[in-house]
C-alpha cells in the first residue's frame, strides 16, 4: 500500500546523491508538491524554499521553510536572483524554465533533477511529448554544469521511463572537487 501523499519517502535518485548538497546549504525544491523532499533535506539540517501552484498541498508545510504558492508556468518566477546550495527537481517538466533552474545552483552546489522520460507513453502517464524528455535531454539543460551521474532508462515499480541527472556548479579558481560517486558510509 502506498505512503499517503506528503509521507512517501524521497526519491532514491534524491537520497542517492544528497551528500552533494553543501552542508548546511539551502535547497530549493521546485512543483515541491505535499513535500516529500522538503521534509527529508530539512530534517537533514538543510533551510528549505519549496514552490508549487497547489495551495492546499502546500497549507502542511507552513512553517517548515520558505514556501511559495506560484504558479511557474503562467507567471513569472518567483525567486528571480536568488540562487541555492541545491535545486530539487522530480516529477516535473517545464523546459522553458530549465534555464532558470540551472541558474538557480549556486557555485559549489547542485541540480538534482528526475523526471519522466521519452518511452514512457508505452507503460502510462504522463504520455504526452511536452512532458517526457528527450534522449540527452537533460544533459543538453545541464551543459553549464559538472554532470557528476547521469540516467536515461527504464525503472519497475512502478514501470516508468525516466532521465536523471545530478550535477554541480564548480567554484570559480577552486580547486578540482572530489564529488564522490556513491553516498559517504
Amino acid at each position: 500500500m502506498p505512503a499517503p501523499q506528503g509521507l512517501e519517502p524521497p526519491s532514491e535518485w534524491i537520497q542517492r546523491w544528497a551528500h552533494l548538497v553543501p552542508p548546511g546549504a539551502s535547497v530549493l525544491d521546485v512543483a515541491c508538491g505535499s513535500g516529500r523532499h522538503l521534509r527529508w533535506l530539512h530534517g537533514r539540517g538543510h533551510p528549505v524554499t519549496g514552490v508549487d501552484r497547489d495551495p492546499d498541498a502546500l497549507t502542511p508545510l507552513r512553517g517548515l521553510g520558505e514556501i511559495l504558492c506560484a504558479d511557474i508556468e503562467a507567471g513569472p518566477w518567483p525567486l528571480a536572483g536568488r540562487t541555492f546550495g541545491a535545486v530539487v527537481v522530480t516529477r516535473y517538466l517545464w523546459r522553458p524554465l530549465l534555464p532558470t533552474l540551472v541558474a538557480s545552483v549556486a557555485p559549489g552546489g547542485v541540480l538534482l533533477y528526475e523526471t519522466f522520460a521519452a518511452g514512457n507513453e508505452t507503460v502510462g502517464r504522463p504520455a504526452r511529448p511536452d512532458f517526457l524528455l528527450r534522449p540527452g535531454e537533460l544533459l543538453q539543460a545541464c551543459a553549464g554544469l559538472c554532470t557528476v551521474a547521469y540516467e536515461d532508462g527504464f525503472l519497475d515499480a512502478p514501470e516508468r521511463f525516466v532521465q536523471r541527472i545530478a550535477a554541480v556548479r564548480l567554484q570559480e579558481g577552486a580547486a578540482p572537487a572530489r564529488h564522490r560517486l556513491a553516498p559517504p558510509l
